[in-house]
């Protein structure tokens, strides 16, 4: 067993112009400053909706010992893009850790969030308490992509993270020592 651990940033957006593109940039920075994972991405929008990309996204999936979902809240609820994202695998995900970035409006993605913690474990994964949410994100964010005032989602990056690596450590070595579709 290596010792780096494979974090795969997962978009929740497809759109045609999404604010995704902005908050994934900031939560990729971030995650390579903190250089305790590999980094993949997991973008519906750069997927073939075919076979094949379900194949890809499989073995994306498959390859990954965490996630970081970065996802937006729309109209009460998160991207019917990245359900048929998620719904492309399954065995996959099992028995993995997954933290959020989420941002939207007043709430801040929470909403979606929490619809898709019960979706997670649907799939055996792990859903981490810890995560980063941006409330009004727009205001957020410089037109250089920048955070105006960083500090606050910085820390709440670093603590995900710590969590997100410990899990992911510590779910991998158990996946190592008993698969998971073993255990019942």
């Amino acid at each position: 067993m290596n010792d780096t651990l494979n974090l795969a940033l997962v978009y929740g957006s497809a759109r045609e112009g999404r604010f995704c593109d902005t908050v994934s940039a900031w939560a990729r920075s971030e995650i390579e400053a903190d250089g305790r994972f590999s980094l993949d991405i997991i973008d519906p929008a750069a997927l073939p909706p075919t076979r094949d990309g379900a194949g890809l996204l499989k073995a994306h999936v498959a390859n990954a010992d965490a996630f970081i979902v970065v996802t937006p809240e729309y109209n009460h609820g998160y991207p019917a893009d990245l359900k048929a994202l998620i719904d492309r695998a399954y065995a996959e995900w099992n028995a993995k850790p997954v933290a959020f970035v989420s941002y939207g409006g007043a709430s801040g993605g929470l909403r979606a969030v929490e619809q898709l913690r019960q979706v997670f474990a649907e799939l055996h994964a792990v859903t981490i308490r810890d995560s980063v949410m941006f409330p009004n994100a727009w205001k957020q964010f410089g037109e250089d992509g920048r955070l105006l005032a960083p500090e606050g989602p910085q820390a709440a990056m670093r603590a995900t993270l710590a969590r997100l690596w410990w899990w992911a450590d510590a779910l991998r070595a158990a996946r190592w020592n008993r698969p998971y579709n073993e255990a019942a």
